[in-house]
């Protein structure tokens, strides 16, 4: 049916097709482990989260307790002026559109 010459050449291109596929089956995975090295790295540390949680939630009233508390002494004068500035400057303005009322009552009136 095919000569034997034929036959050899389709063997010797059925080799080296078999060879270039498991070269780039080779170079597929080389890069697919590349390309999932990220989430794997991710898994881990989900993983060592998930397994840390049961003691999160044990530390987390003392730790709610030490956030709480300030490194530092807090500015008293900004804290006073942030409290009760706002009503200050309020009674201030109310003053002044009191007074500036007063004013023109008073203008009008000698007229």
């Amino acid at each position: 049916m095919y000569p034997a010459q034929e036959l050899s050449r389709l063997a010797a291109v059925k080799t080296a097709l078999r060879r270039d596929i498991t070269h780039r089956r080779v170079q597929c995975t080389l890069a697919a482990a590349q390309a999932v090295r990220p989430l794997a790295w991710l898994d881990r540390m989900l993983d060592f989260c998930r397994r840390l949680s049961p003691f999160a939630l044990v530390a987390a009233i003392p730790l709610g307790f030490l956030m709480k508390r300030a490194p530092a002494p807090r500015p008293r004068l900004l804290g006073l002026l942030l409290r009760w500035g706002p009503l200050v400057f309020a009674g201030m303005r109310g003053i002044s559109s009191a007074v500036k009322t007063h004013r023109a009552k008073t203008a009008a009136a000698r007229e």
